[in-house]
């Protein structure tokens, strides 16, 4: 039996990426596109490489998309709240693709986003939706929260060695690059050609909101606090990031010891790879992959991680599916490419 889906946010380039994935899907039947400025719409007119360019974007109306099992909200940060509780409510999974629901305490939140949070009591309900790390979560939940793309790649490849006792906890540093969709599809004169052409550009220093989310989640699975900073960087590519991270091994840790954390905490994952080399964003394009690698100073004690992603797969609509194959039981590789298109 087809499980029914629903996108809101279809016009965006994450929901586009959501309806490509869903579209190819073996168990998942795409049954309703939504969209708010550009509701009325057809498909082919905002994604022309889309097949099924026919079909409408909708408005939101709750009894409307209540009809599907689960629905993914592809939308800007402070929009996905409302509509979320709405169909929950009324028995349907969700997906959030965007921010509103990461941050597990109210105090977090408001700290992050200066603002109280509409629904206080679900921070902290909602299941962290990276798989490789928070799977049993994923499964058992109705409401699953999907990352960042900046905390997605950063949290792979520090994540499994803090638990491991591998490195120090504090004086983590988080350096990454990414690609100009990673700001949406709306027009701004910052994402312009003119601005961002051969220029790269360090933004949000110190105030990235991307940076409590990659602290909490590394706490989360390490079960000890960090400390971390994040510094990100726009440069002039379509999509890609590339996330440099720099930490302090403890003392006696070797490389085959990072390796080893690693192959443990991802053995049976199908998208989370070591590299022998740094990997590069053109090897990710296009898939749902995160390749990694580690590389230690044993003298210093200076371990430098490298991890590539896809923004907009790995980073948001990919690993929102993976997300709704665990959550319908489903093999979470299920309708998701494995492979980049680049050389």
């Amino acid at each position: 039996m087809t499980t029914t889906a629903a996108v809101i946010g279809a016009s965006g380039y994450g929901g586009g990426e959501l309806v490509r994935f869903l579209d190819a899907h073996p168990e998942f039947s795409t049954e309703i596109l939504g969209a708010h400025s550009k509701a009325g719409a057809t498909l082919g007119e905002v994604h022309p490489h889309l097949s099924g360019g026919d079909r409408e974007l909708v408005s939101f109306e709750p009894d409307k998309f209540s009809e599907v099992d689960v629905v993914f909200l592809a939308l800007p940060h402070g929009a996905s709240a409302e509509p979320a509780m709405q169909l929950l409510e009324r028995g349907v999974k969700v997906v959030d693709l965007g921010s509103d629901f990461r941050l597990a305490t109210p105090q977090r939140y408001r700290e992050a986003y200066g603002v109280e949070h509409p629904y206080p009591d679900q921070l902290g309900e909602w299941a962290y939706g990276i798989p490789e790390l928070f799977a049993d979560a994923i499964a058992a939940s109705d409401r699953v929260s999907a990352p960042g793309c900046y905390p997605t790649s950063a949290v792979l490849a520090i994540a499994p060695i803090a638990a491991a006792g591998l490195i120090d906890h504090d004086g983590i540093v988080v350096d990454a690059l990414s690609g100009v969709s990673g700001a949406g599809r709306g027009v701004s004169e910052a994402t312009s050609f003119g601005a961002i052409d051969e220029s790269v550009k360090a933004y949000k220093i110190l105030e990235h909101r991307h940076q409590p989310e990659m602290i909490q989640a590394v706490d989360a699975y390490a079960g000890a606090p960090v400390e971390l900073v994040f510094t990100p960087h726009l440069v002039p590519m379509q999509r890609g990031i590339l996330s440099t991270m720099y930490m302090m091994a403890t003392e006696g840790t070797a490389i085959d010891d990072i390796h080893t954390a690693f192959d443990k905490a991802y053995a049976d994952q199908p998208f989370v790879r070591l590299s022998g080399v740094p990997p590069e964003t053109r090897w990710v394009v296009g898939s749902n992959n995160a390749l990694v690698s580690y590389h230690l100073d044993e003298v210093s004690r200076r371990l430098i991680a490298v991890c590539a992603i896809d923004n907009l797969v790995k980073g948001a609509a990919g690993q929102a599916v993976q997300c709704a194959n665990l959550m319908f039981g489903f093999d979470q590789a299920s309708g998701l490419p494995t492979e980049g298109w680049m050389p």
